[in-house]
């Protein structure tokens, strides 16, 4: 006889819901559409290290979310990763192997290698087959040298002199193209990176705001936040009010008692007897208290002082 046992689900993406839309798409229920993201990040390989850069617009739909985020993410002293896509899902991704990394320098004692980086990001976003909307330009220097790579959400992977994604790559790229060259200095890099960015800003509606910059060389990590502000506001946000003691007449406020009773001919409206307030019972600052027909009310009334 032989015994049963459940085994436990294989890890990947559950496709269960792919299939449910699919059948109620052929029951003609609407598919909405893709909701458009955007970014413009590169990087290139310079003389002594990588640049990599980003613009700092982050978008929800047609609306800007946030105007200064950050999409150069640490993921070793020595590497980091530019994100583009949803920003969950890069935020997810580059940490969940920036903590690996860190749990293999422990192990070894040595400084992480980007090609390792690189092969825990592919090997993840393969086995989601592209749900996962991260596309990452990955760019370090280890003991091997300067690496750059490229990796799509389906995990395809390119290495190259410079590279760029994001909604405004094209722009970006176009600078690229008429401008690299082998051997670039560090100021000449740096330059090259920020026309690139600028180029998306200026170009692409989803992307926008400041130039973010990371300079990674042998044994130092620059990280140059809000390296270019093309962007500057025009307007100065209101500092609130101020006035001097004595500018306006000052007011004071003080309990009163005072006697009420229900005005004839309009219900629920109350007014002094005096002829000094009316107003309904409900009004902020007024307790009522009710005995038949006449009422003793609390109010704040302000007088000058």
């Amino acid at each position: 006889m032989t015994g049963s046992m459940d085994l436990p689900a294989k890890g990947g993406f559950s496709f269960d819901l792919c299939r449910r839309n699919n059948f109620l798409e052929k029951k003609g229920l609407k598919v909405p559409g893709f909701r458009k993201t955007g970014t413009t990040i590169v990087g290139l390989v310079f003389q002594d290290g990588v640049v990599l850069g980003a613009d700092t617009r982050a978008t929800e739909g047609p609306i800007v979310a946030d105007k200064n985020c950050e999409k150069i993410h640490f993921m070793a002293p020595n590497i980091y990763c530019c994100g583009a896509g949803t920003a969950a899902d890069t935020e997810a991704v580059t940490d969940m192997v920036s903590s690996q990394l860190q749990l293999h320098r422990y192990a070894t004692g040595r400084e992480s290698r980007v090609v390792t980086a690189l092969t825990l990001l592919k090997s993840h976003l393969f086995k989601y087959q592209g749900h996962v909307s991260a596309a990452l330009v990955l760019g370090g220097v280890d003991c091997t040298g300067p690496h750059l790579h490229t990796v799509y959400p389906h995990g395809s992977t390119d290495t190259l002199p410079f590279a760029t994604m994001g909604s405004g790559s094209l722009a970006a790229m176009s600078v690229f193209e008429s401008k690299y060259k082998e051997g670039l200095t560090r100021e000449e890099g740096i330059q090259l990176v920020a026309d690139a960015i600028r180029a998306g800003i200026f170009n692409d509606l989803g992307s926008g705001s400041n130039v973010d910059v990371c300079v990674i060389t042998k044994g130092k990590t620059e990280y140059l936040r809000n390296h270019e502000l093309p962007n500057p506001r025009t307007y100065v946000s209101s500092k609130g009010y101020s006035f001097t003691k004595g500018q306006t007449d000052g007011w004071e406020s003080r309990w009163v008692e005072s006697d009420w009773k229900r005005s004839e001919g309009k219900a629920g409206r109350f007014k002094h007897t005096a002829g000094r307030y009316s107003g309904d019972p409900d009004d902020k600052g007024i307790q009522t208290t009710m005995d038949a027909r006449h009422f003793a009310i609390s109010v704040v009334l302000r007088v000058k002082s």
